[in-house]
């Protein structure tokens, strides 16, 4: 079973410069909706990218689509990622450098909220925002999400 939980409070610890996206941030928005990775949206450079690896370190982090390739960042892979997609020993972790329907980390940041969770504040897409990337997403758990977060939105007028 995922901790994605423990994954957020890692990135958070660790100063990691991120947006949660995706599945968990619908959660946090009030989705009842069950998800099996965290997604975040964030700066990709080197140093926030370090902190990632750091946050990730005793966890085992390898490359999702290569999962012989562990982690491992050097300057010229840095400048060269654009995502950055891994498994570690407690869950799935999805860093996006652009959020389709919404745009690139500077974008993304414009439409966050900040939110208290149990370990400290964290930020995450507005509602209005995770609805247009999820609408934009367009796939089938996307358009129960949308429901959803529609209802939530709707509720709260």
């Amino acid at each position: 079973m995922p901790d994605l939980n423990g994954l957020l409070q890692r990135l958070h610890d660790h100063n990691v410069e991120f947006v949660l996206v995706g599945g968990f941030a619908a959660l946090v928005h009030g989705s009842t909706l069950v998800t099996r990775d965290l997604d975040i949206s964030c700066r990709f450079t080197e140093e926030n990218l370090r902190r990632i690896q750091q946050a990730m370190a005793d966890l085992h982090p390898v490359h999702r689509m290569r999962p012989d390739l562990p982690l491992v960042l050097t300057p010229e892979i840095c400048r060269s990622l654009k995502n950055l997609y891994l498994i570690t020993d407690i869950g799935r972790l999805d860093c996006l450098g652009e959020v389709k329907g919404v745009g690139d980390f500077a974008e993304v940041l414009k439409h966050s909220v900040f939110v208290e969770l149990p370990f400290g504040q964290c930020r995450v897409l507005d509602l209005a925002t995770l609805i247009r990337a999820k609408q934009a997403m367009n796939r089938d758990h996307d358009k129960i999400a949308v429901t959803q977060l529609q209802a939530i939105k709707d509720r709260a007028k």
